[in-house]
């Protein structure tokens, strides 16, 4: 396909960004960017190639000195006009989400628009502060920039995934090439927009668009790359890492989750169950860290079962462009059939149907499923085990917290959980004992200056606050 033949009323990007420039790719192959609403074509991107992901890497090498000796103000400055001409385009960022990622326009605006800019304005402060210097006996111990940075991100939070790889690490002194995926890469596109208006230095960062077998692979391998930072699937990183560990190369992995929420005897069970719910369908249950398994006390168990089945028909999937739409598409076709094949499969397995499932009736078009509660879920069973990653909440009884406990921690991911107890210091002992990168404690809120990460095949690594500026820090020992 040929971009000149693109008709007028799609959204196309004809360039990659590279070296301080809007630029031609190598060929002019293109990437069709699909409503997933509607199932209609809205853009079109290039599909980048390894000699595009070539030119790009050189451009940050050459930009690299120059950056990482930038006084740590002056990047500092640099971030904060980047965050003033991000935020001028907030609400076309939250209509681009929405339109090629299906979340609603109410929650793209909050969260997919107002968490990065969040987090981007943290790293303003945080870039200020040079580097920490500590003497040990008789070695001065620095931190300096690990180099160039590949940054491969994924499609369900097309903004803030990528701004918590590129301002750490352009706070940190690094320079960056970017492949955002392939599947909303036009959120990708304004991002750049504000990077130029902004008056980066050329080289700093770059943005190379295409498939990860084809722009992600080129760029985990290539030499001149010095580390990879990758958001996405296990098997993904696992590919990833393999490719950067065959040259030596450093990795920073966030990966999946099958999150636990832990609804204690004595918990306030409205309100955890109500919040509960909502952590699971947050951007149609497309979210790492999603709580997609509850674990709730025998003795409070068919009270929240009443519960979630009164609650999920707030959450009718519509059109995202509809003020009063809670729960938009799935992202692709490909995606909606995984996760109605894990509903039928638990449904097989035993467990029980409280709401949703394959009979309510969905829009017409679109990749939509239904938000579906499932009841006496096993948890050795593939629903308890495997990422979903669709609007699916298991249900799962326990009878002590060391049940529960155990039952959290049944789970090779570890990325992130809740605790629910009206005692605090009860449910914080319990939030000391889960294999988890990051702990809710009764709804304690999201804080984009703590570590973000996760234990075990959640990945490796932490992102957000001095934590993610680190990751992109190398240390040296000068002795004296």
């Amino acid at each position: 396909m040929d971009l000149a033949a693109a008709p007028p009323a799609l959204l196309v990007r004809r360039h990659l960004h590279v070296g301080g420039e809007w630029v031609d790719p190598a060929d002019d192959d293109v990437i069709p960017v699909e409503n997933p609403a509607t199932g209609d074509i809205v853009g079109q991107v290039p599909g980048g190639t390894p000699a595009d992901v070539d030119r790009a890497v050189a451009a940050a090498r050459a930009a690299f000195p120059g950056w990482a000796a930038t006084a740590p103000a002056e990047r500092a400055a640099h971030l904060d006009r980047l965050h003033a001409a991000l935020a001028a385009r907030a609400d076309e960022i939250a209509r681009t989400v929405t339109l090629e990622l299906g979340t609603p326009l109410k929650l793209a605006a909050r969260v997919q628009t107002g968490l990065p800019l969040t987090v981007l304005r943290s790293m303003v402060d945080l870039a200020a502060r040079p580097a920490a210097e500590e003497t040990v006996g008789n070695s001065l111990v620095v931190r300096e920039p690990v180099g160039v940075v590949g940054a491969i991100t994924p499609w369900n939070y097309p903004l803030h995934q990528v701004v918590a790889k590129v301002a750490p690490a352009l706070a940190a002194g690094c320079t960056v090439v970017l492949k955002p995926s392939e599947l909303t890469p036009l959120t990708a596109y304004l991002l750049f927009d504000a990077i130029t208006e902004a008056g980066l230095p050329a080289g700093v960062v770059n943005l190379v668009p295409g498939t990860g077998p084809v722009v992600g692979e080129a760029l985990a391998a290539h030499p001149d790359v010095d580390l990879v930072s990758f958001t996405g699937s296990t098997a993904t990183g696992r590919r990833i890492a393999h490719l950067a560990a065959d040259r030596i190369a450093r990795v920073a992995l966030e990966l999946g989750g099958k999150s636990a929420n832990l609804i204690l005897a004595d918990a306030d069970l409205a309100t955890a169950v109500k919040v509960g719910l909502g952590n699971a369908l947050l951007n149609s249950g497309q979210t790492c860290t999603a709580w997609t398994r509850m674990l709730v006390h025998r003795d409070r168990y068919a009270e929240a079962l009443d519960l979630l089945a009164a609650a999920v028909g707030a959450y009718r999937p519509g059109d995202p462009f509809d003020p009063a739409t809670r729960l938009g598409p799935l992202v692709s076709a490909a995606q909606a059939a995984r996760v109605r094949r894990h509903v039928e499969r638990a449904l097989a397995d035993g467990a029980r149907l409280v709401a949703g499932g394959p009979d309510i009736p969905l829009p017409p078009r679109g990749h939509f499923v239904a938000p579906t509660v499932l009841a006496d879920v096993h948890p050795d069973s593939a629903l308890a085990q495997e990422e979903v990653f669709g609007p699916v909440l298991a249900v799962i009884p326990f009878a002590d917290t060391d049940e529960a406990v155990a039952i959290a921690n049944n789970s090779r991911y570890g990325l992130a959980g809740a605790v629910w107890s009206a005692d605090e210091e009860v449910a914080l002992a319990v939030a000391r004992r889960l294999r988890t990168g990051q702990v809710d404690v009764n709804g304690g809120g999201f804080n984009p200056l703590a570590p973000f990460g996760g234990y075990k095949q959640s990945g490796l690594g932490r992102e957000l606050g001095a934590y993610g500026i680190d990751e992109f820090r190398e240390i040296k020992a000068i002795q004296r």
